[in-house]
């Protein structure tokens, strides 16, 4: 899976329009679509904002490495919507 879709994944587990995503983040709108569209690749700028954004920092190793922790507090989308669900 590639960066572009797990930030969806990460998104969606949020329940968060792309508009809303990027307003939280401070991303802009049509960056995020070519990142989600995997046209892009975020650069290490975006990245900051979205893993040191309060709501996505738990996200933070499973984005960037594809593995969890969850005795850490650091989880997937999947297990947030299974915690949710």
């Amino acid at each position: 899976m590639d960066i572009g879709e797990k930030i969806k994944k990460m998104r969606e587990a949020e329940s968060l329009s792309q508009f809303n995503f990027a307003v939280e983040t401070g991303i802009n709108m049509g960056t995020l679509r070519h990142y989600e569209a995997g046209r892009t690749v975020p650069g290490g700028k975006e990245l900051l904002k979205i893993t040191q954004n309060p709501t996505f920092t738990k996200y933070t190793l499973w984005l960037m490495t594809g593995q969890t922790a969850p005795e850490a507090g650091q989880i997937s989308p999947e297990i947030e919507q299974s915690r949710t669900a």
